[in-house]
């Protein structure tokens, strides 16, 4: 019976039902799902609106490019020194030119990043010229010096240049301009005028590279001009005839020449012996699959002892797999992506048709020449004799990258919105240091009594 106080009857105790138990633990789960998701778009919501800040895109290809610097002069220290050692040379000898050439290179950067976007268009012809003369002179016997098989080098004192590698930035520069003067005149609508002479004067750079037997630099070169047609608006047909005609030409290169075949064969090879052309691409993989997560340490990998050829060159990349594991090789890879970002970036926010032609190109060259040498390591490409641009040791591939960088970060500088946040910048920094030197420094005043208070 229900107990009566005061002549009323007393309900009992709500009894808890147990079913409502899991209600409660799935609107707690729920709630804690929704506060992820939240925080998940307010994430990305920020991460868009810093993407869109005005300045991102020279940031982003300064900071990455000066970290992939950074960290390939540390892997070129690492992986030359067996190399050097068996040459009987001092331990440091590749690191201390590969040093010297980065601080040439980063006068270059400093220098083409200040220089006004006219003045760039204006080394077109010059350089193009200037590396036509050298290319000229690396088929002349006695002058041009051959290295791996390829004669495309020039003896310079107490180094040697690659007029190639010029011939890259050449090709942009002046492919740029020239579509620029064409797309002010609305000519681009014609197919002639879209492709003469851009397109022969490709071909001529290709004939002088081929002459030497650098494929692997024709293919960068190749791949500029497909870059160039493309943002130059060349229909898709265009290039399904270009790829045609470029499969066939490349097909015949590789039946004349033995190596190049030998080379194609080794894709997707995993054991060799030490005597068979596919040695190289072998123990690249063999090092990248003993480096593990997080590598065998810095100076700890064992393939640059005689095992791996060019360690510290086209095959960096596998030396840095082993020695930095996964995550170093991860790191490089994000590095590159953030700098081709930045480049398509700049290339797609600008309304000067040269400035969009040259920060495409030059985007298109480094990502392209990344692509091949990391493809090759990976034994996904055959083995093209490339260098990983900022990352591997060789000067002549180096100081016109740089140039190239430092002309990416005057084209990002040069956008409206860029241009405004950095007078502000200045002019809010200027403001601050005049108040500096006129305004004394502010104080608390101390009490009567008691301990001093300090001053802030």
């Amino acid at each position: 019976m229900p107990e009566q106080v005061r002549g009323r009857t007393s309900a009992p105790p709500p009894q808890r039902s147990a079913a409502r138990l899991p209600v409660i633990s799935a609107s707690a789960t729920t709630f804690r799902a929704a506060g992820r998701t939240a925080a998940l778009r307010a994430f990305t919501a920020r991460f868009r609106r810093t993407l869109d800040r005005p300045l991102t895109a020279y940031y982003l290809i300064l900071g990455a490019s000066l970290l992939i610097l950074v960290l390939g002069l540390v892997m070129v220290f690492s992986a030359s020194q067996i190399t050097a050692l068996s040459q009987g040379l001092p331990v440091l000898f590749y690191f201390l030119k590969q040093l010297m050439a980065v601080v040439l290179g980063l006068g270059l950067m400093l220098v083409a990043a200040r220089l006004p976007v006219a003045l760039h268009r204006a080394l077109a012809y010059p350089l193009l010229l200037g590396s036509i003369f050298l290319m000229i002179l690396v088929t002349i016997p006695g002058i041009g010096v051959e290295v791996g098989g390829n004669r495309n080098w020039i003896n310079v004192g107490l180094f040697q240049i690659q007029p190639s590698e010029f011939g890259k930035l050449a090709l942009v520069l002046w492919g740029a301009d020239l579509l620029a003067r064409k797309q002010r005149m609305r000519m681009l609508d014609q197919w002639k005028h879209l492709l003469v002479p851009l397109v022969p004067g490709a071909v001529f750079l290709l004939m002088l590279i081929m002459a030497g037997g650098d494929m692997g630099t024709a293919m960068i070169l190749v791949a500029v001009l497909f870059g160039l047609l493309w943002m130059a608006g060349a229909p898709v047909r265009l290039f399904a005839g270009a790829a045609g005609i470029a499969v066939v030409m490349s097909t015949a290169l590789i039946v004349l020449a033995p190596h190049r075949l030998a080379r194609i064969n080794c894709v997707g090879v995993t054991h060799t012996g030490p005597d068979e052309p596919c040695w190289q691409a072998v123990h690249g993989l063999y090092a990248l699959a003993s480096g593990g997560l997080f590598g065998s340490g810095l100076g700890a990998g064992v393939e640059k002892w005689g095992q791996l050829p060019a360690s510290h060159t086209d095959f960096i990349f596998a030396v840095t797999g082993e020695e930095l594991g996964l995550a170093g090789t991860l790191s490089v890879l994000g590095l590159f992506a953030a700098l081709g970002y930045a480049g398509i970036r700049v290339a797609g926010r600008t309304k000067d048709p040269f400035v969009r032609y040259a920060a495409g190109g030059a985007t298109t060259w480094i990502m392209a020449q990344a692509v091949i040498n990391i493809g090759a390591v990976l034994g996904l490409l055959p083995i093209a004799g490339v260098p990983l641009p900022l990352f591997s040791y060789g000067g002549s591939a180096l100081l016109p990258t740089l140039f190239a960088i430092g002309m990416l970060l005057c084209f990002a500088r040069s956008e409206p919105g860029a241009r405004a946040a950095l007078a502000a910048r200045g002019s809010t920094s200027r403001i601050r240091a005049t108040l500096a030197r006129v305004l004394p420094r502010r104080t608390t005043a101390r009490p009567a009594t008691g301990q001093p208070r300090r001053e802030r």
